[in-house]
């Protein structure tokens, strides 16, 4: 792998340990997949944030090093709402660690923005042609779907070592040529809301690493859709870019699919069917991290009401933060808004037999990461349940 001579001498520690092995970390990357160089990204997503994921181990290596980010740089959800933790039912312990973790990322000039939704919350992170280095599944199809921008989905270590560097090796999605559609998916079915992480659960365990395209019909999807159908199918297979015909920026040129999948609304309603939210003993709700539009729609729910069962809540601090009144409303019912944390990476869950979730992607993840049944609804229904519905 090429590279400049300022490169060469971080590579052979001229500007310190730290640096030395973050680009080791990049240049090792690069010759496993090929890359001839490295390039500038514009923003860093980092993941390995919560305690739960990152250990005794994690916290000490990122402890271990000194500098600076050469470029904004924010943190993926930690394991727990940094202000309101004790509500959450975190231990002394856990939280003290959890702390010690968001300080060494701060001691190395990160942004304390827990979220896994960055582009929610800062317009500048990305834009069309940006190459990025981003963590989260979720985080990386959006920013490569929607936005356009280029970005691997990047280890927690190596999403660090493109934050202190600067750069990251140039292969992957950085690359148009790796950027074409491979699967081709029609959807004969008029999807809304959930719908939309229903159809990305039953996709990504069928393209796996592909890039589908997909012809929808109906009225255009909004960007929380939109979300919502990335983060399913990067959770389900590994999906980190798809196309939506007139939605989404269009692919860097002429293509071929391999393979034509098709959809109707028996095969989604069969999602809903499979894994029903009766029985659940708690409601979650944002996974991905809820944006303005859904906590606007969460309180007008909620409006008048009281939760039989906990709510929870997930959203990013400043989300929260711009929208306290909506935060009232919601919280006004019983339910609580967590903010810096999710139902799939704090531990709080796990005291838990079954949540009930209108999200693909927490479908997917909740038994395996957190020891929980899941149950999918729409968003309606999940606040149903939320107020003993069902």
């Amino acid at each position: 792998m090429y590279l400049s001579r300022e490169e060469e001498g971080i590579y052979q520690g001229e500007q310190g340990e730290t640096l030395r092995r973050m680009m080791e970390i990049l240049v090792a990357l690069g010759d496993i997949y090929g890359a001839e160089k490295l390039v500038p990204v514009r923003s860093v997503q980092i993941a390995g944030v919560s305690y739960k994921n990152i250990g005794e181990a994690g916290l000490e290596w990122i402890s271990d090093l000194q500098g600076k980010v050469m470029v904004p740089s924010i943190l993926n959800p930690a394991g727990m709402d940094l202000c309101r933790w004790k509500e959450m039912g975190i231990g002394e312990e856990f939280a003290r660690k959890q702390q010690q973790t968001i300080e060494a990322y701060r001691k190395l000039g990160v942004t304390i923005d827990c979220t896994c939704t960055p582009y929610q919350i800062y317009d500048g992170l990305a834009a069309k042609g940006d190459h990025l280095a981003w963590s989260e599944s979720s985080a990386v199809s959006y920013a490569n779907s929607v936005i356009g921008a280029c970005t691997n989905r990047e280890g927690g270590p190596s999403a660090l070592a493109a934050a202190l560097v600067g750069k990251t090796a140039l292969y992957g999605y950085h690359l148009d040529e790796n950027r074409l559609p491979t699967h081709l998916v029609e959807v004969r079915a008029d999807l809304r809301g959930s719908d939309y992480g229903a159809l990305g659960f039953l996709v990504g365990r069928i393209v796996k690493d592909g890039v589908p395209f997909f012809r929808l019909p109906g009225r255009r999807p909004a960007p929380d859709e939109l979300k919502a159908l990335g983060a399913a199918m990067a959770a389900s297979g590994s999906v980190a870019l798809y196309y939506v015909e007139n939605v989404t920026p269009k692919p860097p040129g002429p293509w071929r699919v391999e393979e034509k999948i098709g959809f109707d609304r028996k095969e989604i309603d069969e999602v809903y069917a499979k894994y029903p939210g009766s029985g659940a003993d708690v409601v979650a709700l944002g996974c991905p991290h809820c944006s303005a539009e859904e906590l606007e729609k969460i309180a007008g729910l909620l409006r008048g009401e009281k939760v039989q069962k906990e709510l929870w809540v997930c959203t990013a601090r400043k989300i929260a933060d711009l929208h306290p009144h909506l935060v009232a409303a919601i919280e006004e019912s019983g339910a609580q808004v967590f903010c810096d944390t999710c139902m799939v990476v704090s531990p709080a869950t796990e005291r838990f037999g079954k949540m009930m979730v209108n999200s693909g992607k927490a479908l997917v993840y909740l038994p395996g990461l957190a020891g929980v049944q899941a149950g999918l609804g729409s968003l309606e229904e999940c606040i149903d349940v939320a107020l003993g519905g069902r």
